[in-house]
């Protein structure tokens, strides 16, 4: 699907990001060939905003590009880009753009409001591409005696919030669907992170900290007796990088129609 994304784009795009993390979207669009336009990411988290303009310039020369950085973000040739904290749902729509990006967003919000604010933040015949949106499996390895309860538990505690929605892959079918722009391609994208020789690359050891995070938030004792001995066991194999993860998620790449 990334293929047809980029097929799409023309030659400089503007990309808007909600929910940027720690901008892991910049070094995947340059080696794509996105060597002009602009990137504005927007997250609601001041440190891991913080961590992206400070770190992504570093990165991109660690892989060999020649990046300056600047007080938001940096730039790669003639292609800039920045990060800022905020409410991406709100920011985005104060300019238009190529494509807006939601990757690993959707189920964290309401869909149908979302979906409005990202077909509203790109120009007629712009693109909203969401990439890996959750669809009701978390999956750690290797296998604990409470995986089951406190799978459940976690789906069930999302599904208790009125924004978030564990099964917002299949729904998110519909939404686009209904809607008058053109759903141009669906694909089931399963988000897979495993250690390689006990090492995590990039940022996958801070990602699956943040999953155990979320799953501690969201699991009480409680609800599940064993949940802080699963989550101590957790804790340790991620550090001894032996920790693994799937998560069930679909890509979704739609046209909007003329506004």
């Amino acid at each position: 699907m990334s293929d047809r994304l980029f097929e799409a784009l023309p030659e400089a795009p503007t990309v808007g990001e909600a929910g940027a993390g720690t901008g892991t979207t910049v070094p995947w669009l340059l080696e794509r060939g996105v060597t002009a336009g602009s990137y504005r990411g927007i997250d609601l988290s001041p440190t891991v905003v913080a961590h992206a303009q400070s770190t992504q310039p570093a990165v991109l020369r660690r892989r060999g590009y020649d990046a300056v950085d600047h007080e938001t973000g940096g730039a790669v040739e003639t292609f800039w880009f920045e990060f800022e904290v905020g409410d991406a749902l709100q920011l985005l729509n104060d300019q238009t753009y190529d494509v807006v990006i939601a990757q690993q967003f959707m189920d964290l919000v309401s869909l149908e409001p979302a979906v409005d604010a990202l077909t509203a933040a790109v120009k007629d015949g712009g693109l909203v591409y969401c990439p890996l949106t959750f669809d009701g499996v978390t999956l750690f390895q290797p296998d604990h005696p409470a995986d089951d309860e406190v799978q459940r538990a976690y789906h069930e505690a999302i599904d208790s919030s009125a924004d978030r929605d564990a099964r917002a892959g299949r729904h998110l079918i519909d939404e686009f669907s209904g809607r008058a722009g053109s759903l141009l391609a669906v694909d089931a994208s399963d988000a897979v992170v495993h250690p390689r020789n006990g090492e995590y690359p990039d940022d996958e050891r801070y990602f699956l900290n943040c999953l155990l995070e979320f799953v501690e938030e969201s699991v009480s004792v409680e609800t599940v007796r064993e949940v802080k001995d699963w989550l101590s066991a957790r804790r340790d194999q991620l550090a001894d990088g032996c920790l693994s993860y799937v998560g069930h998620r679909y890509d979704f790449l739609y046209r909007t129609g003329a506004k």
